[in-house]
């Protein structure tokens, strides 16, 4: 149970996937001008990082890794499938936000239009890639350690955007320099966020 516990905080303040290692940056910064919509964008990118994590985690474990297909026969303990990867992993994902685009139409048709092209973009969403990737570097030992790297590394990116979100509403009144305006004092707060968060590394989990 410690161990999960540490991997869920590593992958939310440590191992931020927007301020660690600029991931999902597209997303981040173009839907994060309202935080109502940075809310509804945050919680799919959560909802697809548990649900393709884990689904990943098998694939990889029973079908892709060397040796992976030992259960099926003896004589295939040799063969390696790691090259599918990229392909089974962007397969899942893609049929993951699929499903959440039409449960988000369904559910709340104002968010989906507000949402626009940037909830099937999800898809291309380099953090929801990087989350299944992660997992298989790291090779976590059981399917709750990787669903559990999964939910925090979404509560991570959830917290990067609608963070930034709420900072956006606010200089809306503030006076900012002209050439600075929009994504230009969006990127310098980004790195501020970014430093800020590299204070974390120094809790020992």
């Amino acid at each position: 149970m410690e161990n999960l516990v540490n991997i869920f905080v590593k992958s939310i303040f440590v191992e931020n996937m927007v301020f660690a290692y600029f991931l999902g940056m597209c997303s981040y910064l173009a839907v994060s001008k309202t935080v109502k919509t940075s809310v509804g964008l945050g919680l799919a990118v959560v909802f697809v990082l548990v649900i393709t994590v884990p689904i990943d985690y098998l694939i990889e474990n029973y079908l892709l890794a060397e040796g992976a297909l030992v259960w099926l026969s003896p004589e295939l303990a040799d063969v390696d499938l790691g090259f599918l990867r990229f392909i089974l992993f962007i397969a899942v994902i893609a049929s993951m936000v699929q499903l959440v685009e039409m449960i988000v139409e369904k559910v709340s048709p104002t968010l989906y239009a507000n949402l626009g092209i940037f909830l099937p973009l999800i898809a291309v969403n380099c953090a929801i890639l990087g989350g299944s990737l992660f997992m298989a570097e790291r090779e976590y030992a059981n399917i709750a350690e990787a669903t559990t790297y999964g939910f925090g590394s979404g509560i991570g990116w959830f917290l990067a955007i609608v963070g930034i979100a709420a900072i956006r509403e606010k200089i809306k009144y503030s006076n900012v320099p002209a050439p600075l305006k929009g994504l230009g004092i969006t990127f310098i707060i980004t790195g501020l966020m970014g430093l800020a968060f590299m204070g974390f590394m120094g809790i020992e989990l």
